[in-house]
Formats: C-alpha cells, sequence, structure tokens
C-alpha cells in the first residue's frame, strides 16, 4: 500500500471529539494550563468579555473577529520594567494613529484606553514584562467588510517576561521577502505575515534577523525593528520614517542622542537616507526596539560591520535608553499601584 493510502485510510479512521457541554470544553482548557508553574499571560482585558480574565485557558478572541480572519486591527506594545510602564503614552498615541488609518473606531475614548491598561497591569502583579494591546473591527461575521460588525473590540494582555540590556552583537541578512508599501508600514497592523517570513528566511542562514531595502535602494528597516548606524565621522544616523514604522524607542533615542553631542563623542544626531553600501560601511550598526534597546549588529551579509565588535557608542547609548527605562522622567515613565 502506498504513503497516500495509508494517510487516506488512517483519517478516515480518525474520529474528532465532540465536546457535550461548555463545562466540558473549560475542563479541557484548564487542564493545559494546570501544569503550568508560572503564567507566561497573567492577566487580559476583553471588551467583548467586558472585564479583565485572570484565567489563561479564558484568553480567547471570537473566531469571527475580523483581526482574526481578515486581519482588520492594530496593536501596539508598551514594556513593563521594574513596575512601570514605560512610555505608555507615547504608544497609546501611535496606536490610536494606527486604528484611524486602519479605519478602526475604539469602543472608548482615549482616557478609558489607557486606565483599562492601567488597571490591566496592576491586576496582573507583573513587575517585568510586555502589555500589548489591539483594535479590532470586531465579531460580527465572515465577511470581508466590517459592516455587519456590531462594535469595534478592544482587546490587551500582559506578557510575563525577562528581559535585559542587550550587549552582545548579532549577524543579520538582507531580506528577499519584499518590504510591506507605506501605507502598510508606517501603521502598526496586525498583517506580519512578510515579517515572519523576514525572521525566518534569517534564522535559515543562520542569522538574527534581517534588513529590508526600500525600492530605491536605502535601508529601511529590521521585521520588527528600526535601524541606526554610526558613521566613521561619529554621526547618529537613522533612515527616515516616511516608508516605515515610526519607533517610539526609536524617536526616544533621538531625543536623547544630543547628549552624547554635548559631552563631544557625537559630531551629531539625524535622519537620513543611507544606500546599502553606505549602511555595511558604517563604523557601528543596531537594531533599535523597546526591549532591546539597542541590539549591536556586528556583521550583515557575512560581511563585518566596523571591526566586527559590539561598538564602544553603541553601548553609550544603550546605556542612555536603559537608564531612562530605568529612572526617567515621569513623563516617561508611569508607576502603577498593584496594591489597589
Amino acid at each position: 500500500m502506498d504513503t497516500k493510502s495509508v494517510e487516506a485510510e488512517n483519517g478516515s479512521e480518525f474520529k474528532a471529539h465532540m465536546f457535550s457541554s461548555s463545562s466540558e470544553l473549560l475542563q479541557k482548557l484548564q487542564e493545559k494550563w494546570s501544569s503550568v508553574k508560572k503564567k507566561p499571560y497573567p492577566a487580559m482585558y476583553s471588551s467583548i468579555f467586558g472585564g479583565i480574565i485572570l484565567d489563561p485557558a479564558m484568553m480567547v478572541i471570537p473566531i469571527d473577529d475580523h483581526m482574526v480572519h481578515r486581519g482588520h486591527g492594530v496593536f501596539d506594545t508598551a514594556i513593563i520594567l521594574n513596575g512601570y510602564l514605560y512610555e505608555l503614552d507615547v504608544h497609546l498615541d501611535r496606536f490610536l494613529r494606527s486604528a484611524v488609518s486602519a479605519r478602526i473606531s475604539s469602543p472608548f475614548p482615549r482616557s478609558t484606553l489607557r486606565s483599562i491598561l492601567v488597571q490591566l497591569t496592576a491586576a496582573s502583579q507583573c513587575k517585568k514584562g510586555t502589555l500589548r494591546f489591539w483594535l479590532t473591527a470586531g465579531p460580527g461575521d465572515f465577511l470581508l467588510s466590517p459592516a455587519g460588525c456590531p462594535t469595534s473590540a478592544f482587546y490587551a494582555v500582559v506578557i510575563d517576561d525577562d528581559f535585559s540590556q542587550c550587549k552582545e552583537g548579532v549577524k543579520v541578512i538582507t531580506s528577499s521577502i519584499p518590504m510591506k508599501p507605506r501605507l502598510f508600514a508606517t501603521v502598526k497592523n496586525v498583517n506580519y505575515l512578510p515579517n515572519v517570513l523576514a525572521k525566518m528566511e534569517a534564522e535559515d542562514k543562520g542569522a538574527s534577523a534581517s534588513i529590508w531595502i526600500d525600492e530605491d535602494g536605502y535601508v529601511a528597516e529590521g521585521p520588527n525593528v528600526n535601524v541606526a548606524f554610526i558613521t566613521h565621522d561619529k554621526e547618529l544616523v537613522l533612515p527616515f520614517f516616511d516608508k516605515i514604522l515610526s519607533g517610539c524607542t526609536a524617536k526616544r533615542l533621538l531625543e536623547l542622542a544630543p547628549k552624547l553631542v554635548e559631552q563631544g563623542r557625537l559630531k551629531s544626531v539625524k535622519t537620513a537616507n543611507l544606500t546599502v553600501d553606505e549602511a555595511k560601511g558604517a563604523a557601528e550598526m543596531m537594531y533599535v526596539g523597546s526591549t532591546l534597546p539597542l541590539l549591536a549588529i556586528t556583521v550583515w551579509d557575512e560581511q563585518p560591520i566596523g571591526d566586527g565588535n559590539v561598538g564602544e557608542l553603541t553601548m553609550a547609548l544603550s546605556d542612555l535608553l536603559w537608564e531612562d527605562m530605568v529612572a526617567g522622567p515621569e513623563t516617561q515613565r508611569h508607576c502603577v499601584s498593584y496594591d489597589q
């Protein structure tokens, strides 16, 4: 008997279990988490349920939510560090700009969204991790248009994550996966298939991640991070944000980096177009992202960046960002009241 015949025979013998009640299904879902010692997701909020959920077995999204089957949703992420939410307002503002571009109206005003996110973090008791939140066209049907969705939906989850300041360098490649066009690249939406494929392509080649090059031949961004460069003239250069996502951490880096200019360690700080040759010829190169906050790139397409080591200025900039995350001003950090 050939393989296809065996597969067909086995498939015909398989009988799918039918759950007789919601209580039986809930028991099955809870069994999955019963052996997990530490919950990776200590709390979730769902506007569909109308509250905060602490049982990970119930942290679900309706299958007919248009974010699930049509990708009609936007999201953002803030970090939780030492009991503080870092740059919550910056991320929330970008989140709402993305929602406008995606033509998704929020079920709540901004102040309520913010209050929910703070309350959710407090309920989670998580002091270090990430807070991820979504606005979607909402559940309603499986059609293309969201016209049949009664209301949009807001979801958020706290992810317990032990991250630390990155101090090692990584290898990257130039991605062969086409980057998103401007409209979609500048909106933080849930359509991440190109990002996923770019990351997988890099991993297949033994690299950490990849770099996208735009249609004009200029360096764009990584699959979920911005990139930055130190030239041999000690200039900090980030690509323009006109065709890529406007990174919150990247923008904060541009605000903090002038401190090194004042100290005479950097010559200038700017955004500009960089060709691949100019970028590969830089003295230092780095990824910029929320939980990194900087990650040195020491090899690109098997070619060393600078001397192939983690650069001194990269670490100086990383220290600036990390200090801002740990002990920055109240405008950047919101203290969570976990006792309420």
